[in-house]
């Protein structure tokens, strides 16, 4: 299944029904006076996040929704039947904005949430609504309300717990499958992740987290350079990030400064958050380079350093045990 992760599509809510004119004629009964019904009300437009969705592919073949009209009104006061809503279900941390691309709409974030986006239209009123004492056989009756309209942007942010960033063959795809049950693509070539993979990492029985995986960036991302930065959104939600360093590459630290230029120049938060650092690839560098490229990261960072194979698994358990623990400890800082 192809990963989509921005779509723009048309919704239109339905229109109200018509009122109408109409008339109680019976025998025996001479005037009956007015009995034209209401029209009713037109479908809403309703957005719905559920669970088994990842991608927005399904809105590049569908991209016009539209709701019912609501019934029109008849005689004996019968009001038009009210249109169902129109449910348009979309994954679990999609936002939705404005045909500009800024404007936010609302923000899906939890299984089950919905937003009613466009109301549908008012039923009009039937010739019985507008019978008076002065007006007793009214022939006005008004047409239903229109429904609203607009064209919008979905833009899908994966919810993970974790996400790793780094530049590509930093080891992130090949991490990703040692860590978890994902299978992403994994060769000897940049850019081999085109679009973000996810998968669940399992300490023990009770404890797990979601780990996100993008596309590698590369200096100049934040505008447009390689595959730009429109994939970092992806770990916008993320509690803690892990940045892998190819530790076999060589400047280990113009690496690592490089990465975190691109994170303060897309902004959203991601130069704050909480950042382990791992040197990667230990099974392609002797002792000696393991241990002096670590020292030179960890004065260049501030921060302790890890050592790790993605390969080997060597150092993987502990980079995951210290990720847990980060994400609780971010979880109940924002809590606090």
């Amino acid at each position: 299944m192809k990963f989509l992760d921005q779509a723009k599509i048309y919704l239109r809510s339905g229109d109200g029904g018509d009122g109408v004119v109409g008339f109680r004629r019976e025998k025996y009964i001479e005037f009956g006076g007015p009995d034209g019904g209401d029209g009713g009300k037109g479908g809403d437009i309703v957005l719905l996040a559920v669970e088994n969705l990842n991608t927005l592919i399904d809105f590049r073949y569908s991209q016009h929704f539209r709701a019912k009209k609501g019934g029109n009104g008849a005689g004996s006061d019968r009001t038009g039947a009210g249109a169902p809503d129109l449910v348009v279900k979309v994954p679990v941390g999609t936002q939705i904005l404005d045909a500009d691309r800024e404007t936010p709409l609302a923000d899906l974030t939890r299984p089950g949430q919905r937003i009613l986006l466009l109301p549908g239209g008012d039923g009009g009123f039937g010739n019985a609504h507008y019978k008076s004492s002065t007006n007793r056989a009214p022939r006005r009756a008004d047409k239903g309300w229109p429904g609203q309209e607009r064209w919008v942007w979905l833009r899908l942010k994966l919810i993970a717990d974790a996400g790793l960033v780094g530049l590509p063959n930093a080891g992130k795809s090949t991490f990703l499958a040692r860590s978890s049950a994902a299978r992403p693509k994994i060769a000897d070539y940049p850019f081999t992740t085109l679009h973000p993979q996810l998968g669940v990492v399992r300490l023990s029985a009770t404890e797990e987290f979601v780990l996100a995986d993008i596309p590698g960036l590369i200096e100049g991302a934040h505008e447009g350079a390689g595959l730009g930065d429109r994939f970092l959104g992806h770990v916008e939600r993320c509690a803690v990030l892990i940045h892998l360093i190819d530790g076999a590459a060589g400047d280990v630290v113009q690496a690592w400064r490089m990465i975190r230029a691109e994170l303060g120049a897309y902004g959203g938060g991601l130069a704050d958050k909480p950042e382990l650092i791992a040197l990667n690839k230990t099974d392609a560098m002797t002792p000696r380079e393991a241990s002096a490229r670590r020292a030179a990261l960890a004065r260049a960072s501030g921060r302790p350093v890890a050592l790790i194979s993605a390969v080997s698994g060597e150092g993987v358990p502990e980079l995951l045990r210290a990720t847990a623990d980060a994400i609780v400890a971010s979880r109940r800082d924002r809590a606090a």
